[in-house]
């Protein structure tokens, strides 16, 4: 990865709201909320957010809020980003990751600064091509970015370590399941029954089969089929 999309004069350190004083602002409220694990906050720390919302957004980058990125989609908030891969880790290495919903491409950069290796897939051609020019000033040499049907996961890079859905699923992915290692973690927005309210959910898989855990009630954008 060499330079981001032409035509955009980025200043990765930042300035002004973009600046590494407000990023460091972010991380104690992280901190505050309950997020402990340092290296997760660390992470947060290091990846420039301003970098993966439009220009005229990127003052607000910093506030615990989603943005939306186009074509639906959003960015998460900071707390739900470290929340979930606080989770996954849990005194523990994240491994070979699969990302589900590559967006913008700012959760896999966070995750590329933790796991050995981050497959991130996404089903909308246009953010798959926005996520790729927002990180080639990063030069993430872990990261490898894919176009195409999230739910489907990755067969040929499988099994994966740890396994985060930036979508919420209307029931627990089985393909995706059978695509976590043993000793693995997924972590997914999930839809509670009939209903619009959705839980994240932990699964742990074991030798003996899988372990459901459920945590905060959350809001995401539906996970969905195929190819945009």
């Amino acid at each position: 990865m060499s330079a981001l999309r032409p035509g955009r004069n980025v200043n990765v350190a930042g300035i002004g709201m973009t600046s590494q004083r407000t990023r460091a602002r972010m991380v104690e409220r992280l901190r505050d909320q309950g997020i402990t694990d340092a290296v997760v906050l660390e992470a947060m720390a290091g990846v420039p957010r301003h970098l993966f919302v439009e220009e005229a957004l990127a003052s607000r980058a910093y506030e615990d809020t989603a943005l939306p990125i186009g074509y639906g989609q959003t960015i998460s908030q900071p707390y739900v980003v470290a929340r979930m891969i606080a989770e996954l880790r849990q005194n523990r290495e994240l491994g070979k990751v699969l990302e589900v919903g590559t967006g913008c491409g700012y959760q896999a950069a966070v995750l590329a600064s933790l796991a050995t290796e981050v497959y991130s897939i996404e089903r909308i051609r246009e953010l798959h091509e926005r996520a790729r020019a927002n990180l080639r000033e990063l030069r993430l040499k872990n990261l490898r970015l894919a176009y195409g049907d999230g739910g489907a996961g990755l067969e040929k890079a499988a099994p994966f370590d740890s396994i985060i859905l930036a979508a919420a699923a209307p029931e627990m992915p089985q393909t995706l399941l059978r695509q976590l290692a043993r000793g693995g973690r997924m972590i997914l927005p999930l839809r509670e029954g009939k209903a619009d309210a959705q839980r994240l959910v932990l699964v742990e898989r074991s030798r003996l089969g899988f372990t459901e855990t459920a945590l905060d009630p959350v809001r995401f954008v539906p996970l969905q089929a195929g190819k945009a």
